[in-house]
């Protein structure tokens, strides 16, 4: 007679996407009666925070990027997938892969946010968004390219043109893509060519707004203003472009039209749900917002539909406060530690309470030694706030040699104001793909600025 018992099959807990949300979902379960499995579509984790650096020149992808197999390699619940999610069966409780279908009983959709153009998409290809590491090198290959292209320009007019930077949206990242630029065109690069004076360069950020950093107080946004300005950023709030084409941004404002000749048209102005937002409303009957967001129960579950969690900038959550909460990645990170200890309190069928977010703060850096900071409790700006700027990116990366690294390069930039991520990597000067850069961390001359 067989006196052994068979073992329940473990609670299969899928997680689609590896950014900030997913990843901590999947490492906070480590340790649970779980199998784990993790799908994305590319077989490593972006440090977004840092991206207007890569396409600035300052760092290469790979220093903050970390291979999700890596990481969650201690994790021996966990299996990575690099796959591209196509459906969700929530009647099956079934992902459909490429080429295979998943099952779950717990699915974690964090799918993140992609470029929005409010309409416009055939403003795409003449001004990228900043959201991938292809996104951050078409940047940077267009930035420097630039210049480059100035330097052999003979046409006075043409070459204002190629020297002309427009970043369209006042945000986080307009802000400190504008900064950057202007580091790179007054500091960085004044004494590499010939031909051409870079601090001549006009760098140009547009707002449709009243004011920069609309989410901040507006204290700390008339801050940025004043820092940018001093930089030599024209700063263009009220104003909304209405067309982009042939190289000229149209814009309108109180004052008029205006037509802005630009080779190098930065988008920084909106963002939209992923397509697993559609695939949500088609399969599992969610509601959207005008973005795209799914609406999500107090416990960011799917009305109807307890197994299936939204998180991270996929999720709109406005139960904690009148407004939805930030894309950001402090919540990101918050909501995959909590959907995760939910899972576990469900498995022992405890209940847990709603998901209550825990204001972490915002900042915004707009160039070396100079970062705006708003804590709740206490707003300030300057050499201070980019001091805390600093540590709390570091923090934040997720693995040591990565903190290094960046620590390594941001050190060696701060006294010397280069930057060794200055590759124009592309096969021919027409609008070719970049191609993938090696690691170069170990170069003497690889700096960062911010």
């Amino acid at each position: 007679m067989d006196n052994s018992t068979e073992q329940p099959p473990k609670h299969r807990v899928v997680i689609i996407g590896g950014g900030f949300g997913g990843l901590y979902a999947a490492k906070a379960l480590r340790h649970a009666p779980v199998e784990v499995t993790l799908v994305d579509k590319r077989n490593f984790h972006l440090f977004q925070p840092l991206l207007y650096q890569v396409a600035t020149g300052t760092l290469s992808p790979a220093d903050i990027s970390s291979p999700l197999r890596s990481i969650l390699s201690h994790s021996k619940n966990t299996s990575v997938l690099m796959e591209e999610v196509a459906d969700i069966d929530a009647d099956r409780q079934v992902v459909t892969l490429r080429e295979q279908e998943l099952p779950y009983d717990t699915l974690i959709v964090a799918t993140g946010v992609s470029h929005h153009y409010f309409g416009n998409e055939h403003w795409k290809d003449s001004a990228p968004g900043l959201k991938t590491v292809e996104d951050a090198l078409e940047m940077r290959r267009r930035i420097f390219l630039a210049f480059e292209a100035a330097e052999k320009e003979p046409d006075p007019e043409k070459r204002k043109a190629w020297l002309t930077f427009v970043i369209v949206g006042g945000g986080p990242t307009g802000v400190e893509l504008a900064g950057a630029i202007a580091e790179l065109a007054y500091k960085t690069l004044r004494e590499d060519f010939r031909s051409i004076d870079t601090t001549e360069a006009r760098i140009l950020l547009i707002e449709g707004l009243d004011r920069v950093l609309p989410p901040y107080s507006p204290d700390l946004s008339a801050k940025a203003e004043e820092t940018l300005t001093a930089r030599g950023v024209t700063v263009q709030t009220k104003t909304k472009v209405t067309n982009i084409a042939d190289h000229i941004v149209t814009i309108e404002r109180e004052t008029g039209v205006e037509q802005i000749p630009s080779r190098t048209i930065l988008w920084a102005a909106g963002v939209k749900a992923s397509a697993m937002g559609e695939v949500l409303a088609k399969r599992a009957g969610a509601s959207l917002d005008r973005s795209g967001r799914v609406i999500v129960e107090p416990d960011l579950s799917v009305p109807n539909h307890p197994n299936i969690l939204v998180i991270g900038d996929l999720a709109h959550f406005a139960h904690q406060t009148e407004k939805p909460l930030p894309g950001v990645a402090p919540v990101a990170m918050q909501q995959g530690k909590y959907v995760a200890k939910l899972i576990q309190k469900r498995l022992k069928e405890k209940v847990m309470p709603a998901f209550s977010y825990f204001e972490v703060g915002s900042l915004a850096v707009i160039g070396q030694n100079a970062a705006v900071v708003d804590l709740g409790f206490i707003r300030f700006s300057g050499i201070i706030a980019w001091f805390v700027w600093v540590v709390a990116h570091i923090y934040f990366l997720i693995e040591f040699d990565s903190k290094l690294i960046v620590m390594i390069q941001w050190g060696w930039n701060y006294f010397t104001r280069n930057r060794g991520a200055r590759l124009i990597t592309l096969r021919d000067a027409v609008g070719q793909q970049p191609e993938e850069e090696p690691r170069v961390a170990a170069e003497p001359k690889m700096s960062v600025e911010v």
